[in-house]
């Protein structure tokens, strides 16, 4: 009996031919040549050696150690590959060629697949907006008068997004409870998670061009799964007037896989009904494509669930938060990441930060562990998720997980 391919997928496989996520991987015998791959089932295939294997058009975008010339070739381009991609590993004719550059994904190292250029990270999700309000203003109005007018964000530090399976080390930073005379220096106390959705931008814009609503699918490649820790006891002291700072820098993980938007053509939803008008520039009323994701989020600690966030519930969608932080003309650059910000359901248990969860440590949640009210070292936490697909199937979204080690 012939063994057999690992091409050969189970019925309904999340990581199937019309999946396809983009990733970095090194193996044991050359662990320093970074290759671009495909995850397709539980292998990844060498994408560089299956186009110089046959002789594809495309070797000089695949055969790289990150994704950097493939998001930077555009759209057509991006569209293109991605075809020859499913025609590798879907004709029976290619095996031959493709199967001797499958990887299992157990045996390689994955890495950040691209260099990250600027970050920005948004607040675009009303469930929390609403809760934050409620812990933090609860005698006032839970949103900020602006909040429905514009998707509100903050600028991120680039250089501290790291790929699943980073340790995180405890940041330390000034703190102030409202009843201590003066901050203290020291580890937080109260370090959270917020379970977000990261969008990949490829092609860039001029400096002084916004970029329409319409043109989202020109510029941004893939998403996938990202993690915005925050020191939520340094963030309250350090945020006035300015906003987030040390209390968020510290680290963001993010998944080793990119799913490209093509994968997620099934999944595109409208999002929640708007009840304030907008200004034309965010105005998606008369859009033809749905600009929100139905992308089904699972957070865990230690391997226990701990809640479940919607996507399709974000009020903001990824084609505003584009659209407004290149209103003013600020341009676009190849490798751009930004963050949906936490994504949060109407339920308790699709909250996505532990700031809600917990009601800001009022409510601890029980893990086999012990309980919690914020992260304590050891802890492990994996965010997960899949989107409907094309006829039935699942899309996989590759996992981000993070381990939290004491400060340095």
């Amino acid at each position: 009996m012939s063994e057999q391919s690992p091409l050969d997928l189970a019925e309904g496989d999340p990581f199937g031919p019309h999946n396809l996520p983009y990733g970095v991987f090194t193996t044991a015998d050359e662990p320093e040549r970074r290759r671009l791959g495909v995850r397709i089932g539980n292998h990844v295939l060498d994408a560089g050696a299956a186009a110089l294997a046959l002789g594809s058009p495309y070797a000089d975008l695949l055969a790289q150690p990150d994704l950097g010339p493939l998001l930077a070739a555009g759209r057509t381009a991006w569209r293109d590959v991605r075809r020859a991609l499913t025609a590798w590993v879907t004709v029976p004719a290619h095996r031959p060629d493709i199967e001797p550059l499958l990887h299992p994904v157990g045996s390689v190292t994955m890495h950040l697949p691209y260099e990250v250029a600027d970050y920005v990270d948004f607040y675009a999700s009303e469930n929390h907006a609403t809760n934050v309000g409620r812990i933090f203003r609860p005698d006032g109005d839970a949103l900020t008068p602006n909040w429905k007018h514009l998707p509100i964000g903050y600028h991120g530090r680039a250089g501290t997004i790291v790929v699943s399976g980073t340790d995180v080390a405890r940041p330390s930073g000034q703190r102030k409870a409202p009843a201590d005379a003066a901050p203290v220096f020291g580890p937080s106390v109260k370090l959270d998670i917020e379970a977000e959705v990261g969008f990949l931008v490829g092609t860039p814009s001029q400096l002084g061009t916004p970029v329409p609503l319409d043109s989202f699918r020109d510029h941004v490649f893939g998403l996938f799964l990202l993690n915005d820790w925050s020191a939520r006891d340094v963030q309250a002291w350090e945020y006035v007037p300015l906003g987030p700072f040390l209390g968020k820098s510290f680290a963001t993980s993010v998944s080793a896989w990119v799913t490209p938007l093509e994968a997620l053509d099934a999944a595109r939803t409208a999002p929640p009904a708007r009840d304030v008008p907008l200004l034309p520039y965010l105005d998606d009323a008369a859009e033809e494509e749905p600009g929100g994701f139905d992308l089904r989020i699972s957070v865990a600690i230690n391997g226990t669930v701990v809640a479940e966030p919607p996507f399709a519930s974000m009020y903001w969608t990824a084609a505003q938060q584009l659209a407004h932080m290149t209103v003013n003309g600020a341009s676009l650059r190849t490798g751009d990441v930004y963050g949906s910000g936490t994504v949060s359901g109407p339920e308790v248990h699709q909250r996505g930060s532990l700031l809600e969860l917990t009601w800001n440590g009022r409510d601890p949640i029980d893990l086999p562990g012990g309980k919690r009210t914020f992260l304590e070292d050891g802890d492990e936490v994996t965010l997960t998720a899949w989107a409907p697909g094309p006829d039935g199937v699942r899309v996989g979204l590759g996992e981000v997980t993070g381990r939290i080690v004491p400060a340095p």
